[in-house]
């Protein structure tokens, strides 16, 4: 696995980012955790540090799964997550860029 400067961050992060939007069958598509499971370590195995996730993704599920799997492991590995997705429907402050969000 190759490594990148993320940014002027500091950080080193896989040239390769596991996307995670697939983890949870909430929408009726997607992986169940052994399944995702299975994917993450794949990708652990091969050098990879760099996750995506939102928290929208498969309803939190996406989120979860990924904390349940770096969780031996947190300080190893970077996670992107999307912050400004809703989480509530008709209230201003459940989405956005924002402090409250």
């Amino acid at each position: 696995m190759n490594f990148k400067l993320l940014g002027q961050s500091g950080l080193r992060v896989s040239e390769l980012s596991l996307g995670t939007m697939g983890f949870g069958t909430e929408w009726k598509w997607g992986c169940d955790k052994e399944t995702s499971r299975q994917i993450f370590d794949l990708y652990a195995n091969a050098g990879g540090n760099f996750i995506d996730t939102a928290n929208r993704y498969t309803e939190g599920t996406s989120e979860k799964f990924v904390g349940d799997f770096i969780a031996k492991d947190r300080d190893h590995f970077v996670v992107a997550t999307k912050y400004s997705l809703r989480d509530r429907s008709g209230d201003l402050n459940f989405a956005g860029n924002h402090r409250k969000n």
